[in-house]
């Protein structure tokens, strides 16, 4: 699809911006990514463990490619996306619900990254102004 069709097909659940990545084009609505079209055409959602039964009992599969491990031997790798169910590509609620699903789950997503993202060494620390006089000026030792 091109970036205006995916624009068009994801208007309902507001106003989507399209980005190119990884040789495909990522779809994201308030700020986070809700699905990601790869070069193939094939269109996934943003899931995690609490969507993955909405997405399969809709018939939607997960993203998974073969990888390889440090060692080199080989891997299946799943990634947090699950097809677009074919329902909500016809019809409006469906895309509603199941794009409800992927913005859920990717700001849970976010909201876990910010939790697990190192803190900065000395971000705890007010940082002080030093000795100071009266007046506002520094001594001299």
């Amino acid at each position: 699809m091109d970036e205006d069709a995916l624009a068009d097909l994801f208007a309902p659940a507001g106003q989507a911006r399209i980005k190119r990545m990884f040789g495909g084009k990522g779809v994201y609505l308030d700020g986070v990514i809700v699905a990601v079209e790869l070069s193939d055409g094939v269109l996934y959602l943003k899931g995690d463990a609490q969507t993955a039964p909405a997405y399969e009992a809709a018939g939607a599969r997960r993203w998974v490619y073969a990888g390889e491990t440090k060692d080199g031997a080989a891997r299946r790798v799943a990634m947090p996306y699950w097809t677009m169910p074919d329902e909500a590509y016809d019809d409006e609620e469906a895309l509603l619900r199941f794009v409800g699903l992927a913005r859920e789950a990717a700001r849970r997503a976010e909201a876990a990254k910010a939790r697990n993202a190192p803190k900065k060494p000395g971000a705890d620390k007010k940082k002080s102004a030093g000795p100071q006089s009266r007046g506002g000026a520094r001594k001299v030792p």
